[in-house]
């Protein structure tokens, strides 16, 4: 690894992708520290990854909140022929881990982080942005307990065509595969299945996506009436979930994207109010979350 990518002291790599590296980087001039991410190009079938990059800046650019990453700089660095040979993407340092890294996290603490993520969501949606693959490894929280959301990689900018609706399965809302919709409400799905992985430690009922268009479960379809009899209440797997945030869970979960919550702010002021409850409960047993295999 080399010491210096041009003003930067590089400190350590933070992970790497499909194709790319994240580096942990230092400025020179101050000390500030950096994520750094590199993304090679080596030819013509490469230039994706640099559409993609140039995406992740774009929408980066209409954003400005504590709970969103923020991407200072995009680079391009050019060959002696003139030619692209690597973009550089100068990304907001967080010195914590993913949500899906996480053993246990007390539930009080739990419910301020997804406060915190419908916060950040609320914004993009007011900046006509969706993220379109929210879930626990897209978001970070730090050792001092900020909450990032991370990756524009997938995320759409109202009135602009999408060529193809991507995302992970265990996180897509059925309308995503069957009409290749990316909107305020796929994302209030998206937020649902991440919450109900992280107070249940399972996953929802993946939805896999046919040569037909029809939604599947494996060698299953499923309807709404199939969803809601392989979707498993929260408080089977945690019964010691408050039973407002398991309702509100299931709500951002429903099949039939008109009877989940309209807004995402409707669901970021629930979860305040279930902060408030569980920041004075005096239910020990509250504050836990339990690994059930």
């Amino acid at each position: 690894m080399a010491e210096k990518v041009g003003k930067f002291h590089v400190l350590g790599t933070l992970g790497r992708g499909a194709h790319s590296t994240i580096l942990h980087i230092r400025r020179s001039l101050d000390s500030r520290q950096y994520a750094l991410k590199i993304v090679p190009i080596g030819g013509r079938d490469d230039l994706k990854f640099l559409e993609q990059a140039e995406h992740e800046f774009r929408v980066a650019r209409k954003l400005d909140h504590p709970n969103l990453i923020k991407i200072y700089l995009l680079e391009k660095v050019r060959s002696w022929l003139g030619g692209v040979r690597e973009v550089r993407l100068l990304i907001e340092y967080v010195n914590g881990r993913t949500l899906d890294t996480f053993r246990v996290i007390p539930l009080p603490q739990l419910v301020q982080v997804f406060v915190c993520v419908a916060s950040g969501l609320a914004h993009m949606h007011r900046r006509n942005v969706y993220h379109g693959d929210l879930k626990p490894s897209n978001i970070m929280l730090s050792r001092t307990g900020d909450v990032k959301i991370i990756d524009y990689g997938l995320a759409w900018i109202k009135g602009e065509p999408k060529d193809r609706v991507q995302g992970t399965p265990q996180y897509m809302a059925p309308e995503q595969f069957r009409d290749r919709i990316v909107n305020e409400r796929t994302d209030i799905f998206n937020l649902g299945a991440t919450m109900y992985r992280m107070v249940t430690f399972r996953n929802t009922p993946p939805l896999i996506a046919s040569g037909t268009g029809a939604v599947s479960s494996g060698s299953q379809k499923l309807d709404s009436h199939a969803w809601d009899q392989n979707l498993k209440p929260v408080t089977a797997y945690n019964p010691k979930v408050p039973r407002r945030l398991a309702d509100l869970i299931h709500r951002c979960l429903a099949y039939n994207p008109q009877q989940r919550p309209e807004r995402v702010s409707e669901v970021q002021g629930i979860l305040d109010h279930l902060v408030d409850d569980l920041v004075k409960s005096p239910d020990d047993e509250l504050h836990a979350l339990e690994w059930q295999e």
